[in-house]
């Protein structure tokens, strides 16, 4: 089995390529070691000195560390992958866990129904796949008074350029396809 290795824009966050589906549908982020309790992966990467964070994609895996630089921390992250998968063990566990699909609800007005949907459109289309070559994700969270509020996870969560990436890129192409939207923000 060849892993591939991939940087991101965030420098404390390294993504994985392992050649195979690692998550059917949707994401799966794990914040912390409690968290991870849902995948049998995530809770082998959370065991590494310095893991803070796990991401998983359809393809992909995105790692957060804090502490050891990543020529220490590769070897053992790239090994775990790999056993794992060999292994044959599910990604997530028992058939009764479910995936992340944004569990927080989302919010907006009934009377900006259209708007919304045009968002979730524009986001799906043009700022997901983007997003996802970078080890991470945003989703919809909610629409209110002109701002829309997004929620970034993987390699998204915490980067330096997360607020360029939202205040130029993704506010600047929802204005331009739906005008009422004045301002993006994460949440």
């Amino acid at each position: 089995m060849f892993i591939q290795t991939e940087t991101t824009p965030n420098p404390a966050t390294l993504k994985f390529l392992p050649g195979r589906v690692v998550i059917e549908s949707g994401t799966a982020e794990f914040r912390n070691a409690a968290d991870a309790a849902a995948s049998p992966l995530a809770a082998r990467l959370f065991e590494i000195g310095g893991v803070t964070g796990v991401f998983f994609g359809y393809d992909f895996i995105t790692v957060t560390r804090d502490g050891p630089e990543w020529h220490h921390l590769k070897p053992a992250i790239l090994g775990t992958i790999m056993e794992h998968f060999m292994s044959g063990a599910p990604v997530m566990g028992s058939a009764g866990t479910t995936v992340d699909p944004d569990s927080d609800e989302e919010f907006f007005d009934a009377d900006d129904e259209s708007i919304v949907l045009t968002i979730k459109e524009l986001l799906e289309t043009r700022v997901r796949p983007a997003v996802a070559q970078d080890g991470g994700d945003i989703t919809f969270r909610g629409y209110k008074d002109g701002t829309v509020y997004l929620n970034m996870k993987g390699a998204c969560s915490g980067c330096p350029s997360s607020t360029a990436t939202l205040k130029h890129g993704v506010q600047n192409l929802l204005h331009h396809f739906v005008p009422e939207v004045r301002e993006v923000e994460a949440v």
